[in-house]
């Protein structure tokens, strides 16, 4: 049971008020279906805005001011992780948290903020000598600011979704990205060159500070030890410590790429994945915000538990994978529509970072096992082992330059990540290995189809005319829908959304 609301001294309620999770619980799956409609529509804003600026940027700016940034944003990836410290898992997870408790992992987080940004700011100049590019220098002491508002957030963030708060969770981030975009752009435009990249890094932590703390009306006790806490901290070592590993894998890649290539060759390689990744990140978070509280609250109901988690793995495999399918077969016309003739050397980038992005999505969801059922050590030694091969699999591409690097990690995330992550994650818990392939078989056939009639009608028809586009687009649409059909669980689906003009997460 979380705590109860109490009125305060003062008459008004308690600090507990915002901790409070027992209102939830009857209607726990229709906040969850809401939520994620909400946080989803949100996202699809954010994604176009998003996109929208990765492709003005491109035209504004060379490859190697997006080089300089990921340089340092691969290294801000790992430590923005241990910011967190996995505290807002531990907070959204623990049914029965206290304000104490709360508070406690408020200060722990804005101190590690604190202290990463001071120890970024001292390395700056040895981040630069790394590279041997010394505006980095420079980068790596304004983009040490987001540390230290991020760590004055991650409570309050931890306490909206807790409480499933989702519409004001969708503004917030929908605002300051937007206000993000906006700057960058016309920072771009008046020649300010790298230096609207890192403004655009830093806006969205600093709004979403000032947000958080506006919206969110709980406010932390002075520094002091709670009971409790120890656990907590073990909670959030282990995700910290699975998130590092991901984070390392994920980073490793481009910190290699831009030492032994420069900035010019990683802003191409940079790029490429962003491209691929903004959807995805887009796509995923609102999965993770809505299912999260929902599944940790239906532990013990393990068939609407398993219900809700294989309907979202579903659904997000549907929106997912028949869409980089085609990415990947049609990369040449997508980087000319949105990069243009400069970006030509990013076409076989593209298909294969579209390779990857078809199982990236439902691979990551499979740790909200981990997550919603505290298996947090299990999740260490899963995503430990997932980091060992994704390396392995970076290291043996690069004697082949970034098209080798981006072709082995696609291979081996078909053939061997993704197999056993869904292993590690299913096979304990309510969810079995043989639901989860179940779940995602309806959208990885669909995929499997148009990658493999509609690269062979690109055989026939591989220059961008409109005719050839609609061609192309027309086969892709009439494979979906029969697919779709052909499914029994999405054949339902689409009769219910037929009925109802929107999507159901509710349990079977």
């Amino acid at each position: 049971m979380s705590a109860p609301s109490a009125p305060s001294p003062e008459g008004g309620l308690s600090p507990e008020h915002e901790l409070a999770t027992d209102h939830l619980t009857p209607d726990i799956g229709r906040r969850s279906r809401r939520g994620g409609a909400v946080l989803l529509g949100a996202q699809m804003v954010r994604v176009l805005g998003q996109m929208a600026t990765l492709v003005v940027l491109a035209r504004l700016l060379p490859p190697q001011a997006f080089g300089l940034l990921a340089m340092v944003a691969a290294i801000g990836l790992v430590l923005d992780l241990v910011k967190e410290f996995g505290l807002s898992s531990a907070t959204i997870q623990k049914s029965d948290i206290t304000h104490a408790q709360v508070s406690a992992l408020f200060w722990v987080n804005a101190g590690v903020g604190a202290a990463l940004a001071a120890l970024l700011f001292v390395t700056a100049p040895l981040i630069a000598e790394f590279y041997g590019q010394p505006e980095l220098e420079g980068i790596a002491r304004w983009l040490a600011l987001g540390f230290v508002a991020s760590g004055l957030t991650v409570q309050h963030w931890a306490l909206l979704r807790r409480q499933m708060r989702f519409k004001a969770i969708a503004g917030m981030e929908t605002t300051a990205d937007l206000v993000s975009f906006g700057t960058a752009i016309a920072l771009a435009v008046h020649g300010a060159g790298y230096w609207a990249l890192v403004v655009q890094r830093l806006i969205p932590p600093i709004l979403l500070l000032l947000a958080s703390w506006l919206i969110c009306r709980w406010r932390p006790a002075r520094p002091a030890s709670a009971p409790g806490v120890r656990a907590l901290l073990g909670f959030g070592a282990s995700v910290t410590g699975s998130q590092i590993s991901a984070a390392l894998a994920r980073s490793v890649d481009q910190i290699l790429i831009g030492w032994l290539w420069g900035p010019a060759v990683l802003g191409l390689y940079e790029r490429t994945t962003r491209l691929l990744l903004v959807p995805i990140n887009t796509i995923n978070a609102p999965v993770y915000a809505a299912a999260m509280p929902a599944l940790s609250r239906l532990l013990d109901e393990p068939a609407r538990y398993r219900s809700i988690f294989c309907q979202a793995m579903q659904k997000l495999g549907l929106l997912t994978m028949p869409v980089f399918a085609l990415a990947a077969v049609t990369a040449d016309w997508v980087v000319d529509i949105l990069f243009g003739p400069a970006w030509h050397r990013a076409i076989p980038l593209v298909a294969l970072f579209s390779v990857s992005a078809t199982f990236l999505p439902v691979l990551m969801a499979a740790g909200l096992l981990f997550l919603t059922q505290a298996r947090t050590a299990d999740m260490l030694r899963a995503t430990g082992l997932d980091a060992v091969v994704s390396v392995a699999a970076i290291v043996a591409g690069l004697p082949w330059g970034v098209i080798g690097v981006a072709a082995s990690i696609a291979l081996v995330g078909v053939l061997i990540r993704t197999p056993l992550a869904f292993w590690l994650a299913a096979r304990r818990g309510p969810v079995g290995v043989g639901a989860v392939w179940r779940a995602i078989a309806p959208p990885a056939s669909i995929a499997l189809a148009i990658a493999v009639i509609v690269g062979g009608l690109r055989v026939i028809t591989p220059d961008a005319t409109p005719a050839a586009m609609a061609l192309v687009a027309a086969t892709a649409l009439v494979i979906a829908l029969i697919g779709l059909l052909a499914w029994p669980e999405t054949r339902r689906e689409v009769r219910q959304v037929l009925a109802r003009g929107r999507l159901s997460f509710s349990p079977s």
